[in-house]
């Protein structure tokens, strides 16, 4: 196993990953919260999951992957007016809350299976796991760190040493909007367990020790990652809008629970912009990938996009880079195809050409350093574009896209059209090079290449292609 470095948001900076039991790695996912469309921006963070897991296996790692679904209402309650995004769409579909949680969980997927992402190990639901996060909340308040309100029971920020650490400390901790809750002591503190309303119509609820109602918000997370990696494990990912409040209280509820810290290592996907702003409902400017879709383009060249960019760097999308995007993707996949198509490779020459081992060692260098897939990228280009043997070309990016996962394997390319004229500049250079006329089949080489053509000459043969 290379060493691998990743960047620790707790610690705020690159640290060298040494999981707690290797070769197995515990990777908890926040996945999506079910009650609308999932857009592109979204998509973003799980390539970026999906290719932390690519790279932990091409270094020998065992990854455990577990994601959640937030399907429970009051976790897309808006903040201001306290309205349960899921059931309003329930109520104006005539449907219920759980067919609305299921037709977006299918979109969710059908989203990711697009961009080539691996599905999770254990995809675990908020409204499945209810038990258990009432469970870790009676544990939280056997240990003295909750108090009652006429709203639910809310955890007490200020009973937890370092509160708030993950986000810099309680001034980079954003407080609830609505603090104006009876009993409510500070304006960081947080629901663990919500009170229905008085005649409430909800469709999502629960019997608990403390009365009728419905997890708080980050609850979830805490009592299923324990569940299925352990009060402490190796790798947390999500968005960067995460720290300042979901993951900032989630540390604090799990620390709390069990008096251990949750997780070694945070990790915290940028957000993707639209034509330089924010992507957001309220602006028009949010896509899915079947926006991508019909558009024409292939979801992958969505893909090659997001692994341009380093995933701790805001990336801007237009359709003109998505554009981009697909034409170098094309032409990638026209390189890999052209090499499949030459010749039977052979067996473990890639080993034997230095040249060779030092692009596989270069890609390698750059997965590994915070997953620099832009570095990467390169790295394949620079490759391709050398002079080491196909078959070594080809091996090489069938083995670089287990981790870029561009479905390069699946390449294929038509018949080369070869203009009349050109045939017969390739018979003629053929024939001068059989004579030892290398001089002058050099001179018919560069007529070929300026007729638009390029040749690759081997052992085996000349090959011809267009530029």
């Amino acid at each position: 196993m290379a060493d691998i470095y990743l960047y620790n948001s707790l610690s705020r900076q690159k640290e060298l990953f040494a999981p707690l039991k290797a070769p197995d790695v515990g990777m908890y996912a926040c996945g999506p919260t079910v009650y609308d469309y999932q857009h592109i921006g979204n998509m973003r963070r799980y390539v970026g999951d999906d290719t932390l897991k690519r790279v932990l296996a091409l270094n020998g790692f065992k990854v455990k992957h577990v994601m959640n679904v937030t399907d429970v209402g009051h976790l897309t309650s808006d903040a201001d007016t306290g309205e349960d995004k899921l059931e309003k769409s329930a109520a104006e579909k005539g449907k219920s809350a759980a067919e609305i949680a299921r037709f977006f969980e299918e979109q969710f997927f059908s989203s990711t299976d697009a961009l080539n992402v691996i599905r999770p190990d254990i995809l675990c639901r908020a409204t499945e796991h209810v038990s258990e996060q009432i469970e870790l909340i009676k544990k939280i308040e056997e240990n003295g760190f909750t108090y009652l309100t006429d709203d639910g029971v809310y955890f007490d920020t200020t009973k937890l040493k370092d509160y708030g650490r993950l986000a810099g400390g309680k001034e980079g901790i954003k407080p609830g909007v609505r603090v104006d809750i009876a009993g409510k002591k500070n304006p960081t503190d947080f629901a663990l367990w919500k009170f229905s309303p008085k005649d409430s119509k909800r469709q999502m609820e629960w019997d608990s020790p403390w009365g009728t109602g419905f997890p708080g918000w980050h609850i979830e997370c805490s009592a299923m990652s324990m569940k299925y990696l352990g009060e402490t494990f190796d790798i947390h990912t999500g968005g960067v809008d995460h720290v300042a409040v979901h993951h900032t209280n989630e540390i604090a509820q799990s620390e709390a629970a069990t008096g251990k810290a949750p997780v070694k290592y945070w990790v915290h996907y940028e957000f993707l912009q639209v034509d330089g702003a924010k992507m957001a409902k309220s602006l028009g400017n949010t896509y899915t990938v079947t926006d991508v879709e019909k558009k024409g383009f292939d979801p992958l060249a969505l893909r090659y996009l997001f692994l341009s960019a380093h995933y701790r760097d805001s990336l801007n999308f237009t359709w003109e880079s998505l554009q981009a995007a697909q034409n170098a993707l094309e032409k990638l996949r026209s390189a890999v195809a052209a090499l499949k198509d030459e010749k039977t490779r052979t067996a473990l020459s890639s080993e034997k050409d230095a040249k060779t081992q030092t692009f596989r060692e270069e890609f390698v260098k750059s997965v590994n350093d915070d997953i620099n897939t832009a570095s990467a990228l390169a790295v394949v280009w620079q490759m391709l574009k050398s002079n080491i043997p196909s078959e070594d070309k080809y091996d090489l990016a069938i083995a670089f896209d287990e981790v870029l996962g561009l479905g390069l394997a699946k390449a294929t390319v038509g018949k080369v059209e070869i203009p009349g004229k050109v045939q017969e500049l390739l018979d003629k250079r053929n024939q001068l090079r059989e004579q030892g006329k290398f001089e002058e089949a050099d001179g018919v080489r560069k007529e070929i290449e300026e007729a638009g053509f390029v040749l690759e000459d081997s052992s085996q043969g000349t090959k011809i292609k267009p530029r």
